[in-house]
């Protein structure tokens, strides 16, 4: 017995029970777009109206979906796209034809393989692309850009003064920061530029179309002021700057490891000309980058070699014409290159970090070399800025003065303005502690900056260092300034020593407006341990 025929009423009802059974979103489209039929999961997904007799259009745009102009011309050609909602949910869109000119149009939700997509692809922090997808995407482009002869840009980006925010306040506040940056710099790019994390505090965007290098030098101006603008992290308020350096495609290079290489030699330009500021590559950064890494492998190996010597320069005392001590100054001899100016390698040390190590060998060299000598003077020691953001120059220093014997109060350590300038608290708490220890403590180059007086009231100092250009220069505002500092220390009970002093008329200069101590060639020049050890035996015999 054969089955009865099934009518078209039930096998609809039939199919509408399967179709509101699916997962994804289901819509059935007239030939003009307009829907005929919606699933559950369809009249779920356009809750903010009713799709029956509403356009695919019109659907998508209610909803701030986006592609519904494209979806139209996917029905027709029966392929599929994909859009977004703002929520950010992912839909993969395809459709297919049925008779009647109608369509089958599905919705289904793809955002989590999407966002595990994106994942690889961005950064977790501040949601920006990161390095990985910012190197690919730069190879796509420069592969198009040699194709259509476009211009692009590659900016690099390092914040200035985060550190201190880590160092500070903690990481969950710098993460803070680095994300409201993100934000900074996604709300000022353009759609067709590319905004990532490189790592660290480290940025980079890749810059299409535009007039360059104009374009480029719009944008480093826009980077540099609004990373500059002030912050509101945790109830914090911070201050940080940006750097930045720009390569261009394919003037400066359309390689893109050899393009992002010279992108980070103009940010290097842009920190060493004092931050906060932006540079092109030039040419000649090249050549200076070989230099500067030449004299790092220089230094390193003097380190090894023992290339690196102390001499020591007296300060004498104005009342008594004696010596008082000495001030320990390194010296470089290297075999090819001859007598090294400090200038010429201390700032790269610093900056590679060499100058910790180093200094630890200074301290303990002059420590040892002071305590042999046959009267029991200073000998005063300069630390560097970088010195003090180690968090052991404490114990290098009661390791120096228990090695040698040395009375701590013979030890003098200068400090520059620049070691205060950054975390000024911990400098100070610092300071507080080699004091305990017995150790005096000198304002070096006093005058030169722009906050000195104000340190001078949260640290007691024992003695201030007027800077040699004050001494050397004989006009009516450097004779009064040497005899303001001269005044200061001597209500404050800090005593003062001019630097720099080279002529009689220097010294009979600085006697008269009330230093206590000089240094300079006329009193003394630079020598070796061996004679200052000489010149002490010799003033010790009469």
């Amino acid at each position: 017995m054969n089955a009865a025929p099934i009518s078209r009423r039930s096998w609809l009802a039939t199919a509408d029970q399967t179709l509101q059974n699916l997962p994804g979103a289901v819509l059935i489209l007239f030939c003009d777009g307009t829907v005929e039929y919606a699933n559950g999961a369809a009249r779920a997904l356009f809750k903010t109206l009713d799709p029956i007799g509403s356009t695919l259009r019109s659907l998508f745009s209610l909803n701030g979906m986006v592609g519904g102009g494209e979806m139209l011309a996917a029905v027709a050609a029966g392929t599929s796209v994909s859009t977004r909602l703002p929520d950010g949910r992912v839909f993969d869109v395809s459709s297919r034809p049925l008779p009647d000119d109608k369509a089958v149009v599905t919705l289904m939700d793809v955002s989590r393989y999407v966002h595990d997509a994106e994942r690889a692809t961005r950064d977790a922090l501040t949601g920006l692309f990161n390095r990985a997808s910012f190197h690919q995407l730069l190879r796509e482009k420069l592969v198009v850009a040699q194709r259509t002869g476009e211009a692009l840009a590659v900016l690099c980006i390092d914040l200035d003064r985060f550190k201190s925010v880590n160092d500070t306040l903690g990481h969950p506040v710098g993460d803070g920061l680095l994300a409201k940056v993100g934000e900074r710099l996604r709300s000022m790019s353009r759609e067709t530029d590319f905004v990532a994390r490189l790592g660290g505090d480290e940025f980079g965007i890749l810059q299409t179309g535009g007039d360059q290098p104009l374009a480029a030098q719009a944008m480093a101006t826009r980077l540099v002021d609004l990373i500059g603008r002030t912050y509101v992290v945790d109830g914090h308020m911070l201050n940080i700057g940006a750097s930045v350096g720009i390569a261009l495609a394919p003037g400066d290079s359309s390689n893109p490891e050899v393009l992002l290489k010279r992108a980070d030699l103009a940010l290097y330009k842009a920190k060493v000309d004092g931050r906060g500021t932006f540079r092109f590559f030039e040419g000649e950064m090249d050549a200076r980058m070989q230099a500067r890494r030449a004299m790092e492998i220089n230094i390193r190996k003097a380190m090894a070699l023992k290339e690196l010597e102390l001499v020591y320069q007296p300060q004498v005392h104005l009342e008594t014409n004696a010596v008082v001590g000495f001030e320990a100054l390194l010296r470089w001899n290297n075999a090819e290159r001859g007598v090294v100016s400090p200038a010429d390698f201390i700032p790269l040390a610093e900056e590679i970090g060499l100058i910790v190590p180093i200094g630890d060998w200074v301290l303990r060299t002059a420590c040892h070399e002071a305590a042999s000598w046959s009267q029991p003077v200073s000998i005063a020691v300069n630390l560097s800025p970088v010195q003090f953001r180690n968090a052991k120059l404490i114990e290098s220093v009661v390791s120096a003065l228990a090695s040698s014997g040395l009375d701590p109060g013979r030890l003098e350590l200068e400090i520059t303005e620049g070691a205060l300038l950054e975390n000024t608290e911990r400098v100070l708490s610092v300071l507080n502690a080699l004091r305990a220890i017995g150790v005096r403590i000198s304002m070096d180059d006093f005058g030169t900056g722009y906050s000195s007086l104000s340190y001078l009231q949260k640290f007691p100092f024992d003695k201030i260092k007027i800077d040699q250009s004050f001494v050397r220069g004989n006009t009516d505002d450097s004779n009064a300034i040497v005899r303001a500092v001269a005044g200061l220390g001597a209500s404050l009970g800090i005593r003062t020593t001019a630097e720099g002093v080279e002529t009689v008329e220097q010294l009979n200069r600085i006697r008269a407006q009330g230093c206590h101590e000089v240094q300079g060639y006329f009193t003394g020049r630079p020598m070796a341990a061996t004679a200052a050890a000489s010149l002490l035996n010799a003033t010790s015999s009469h």
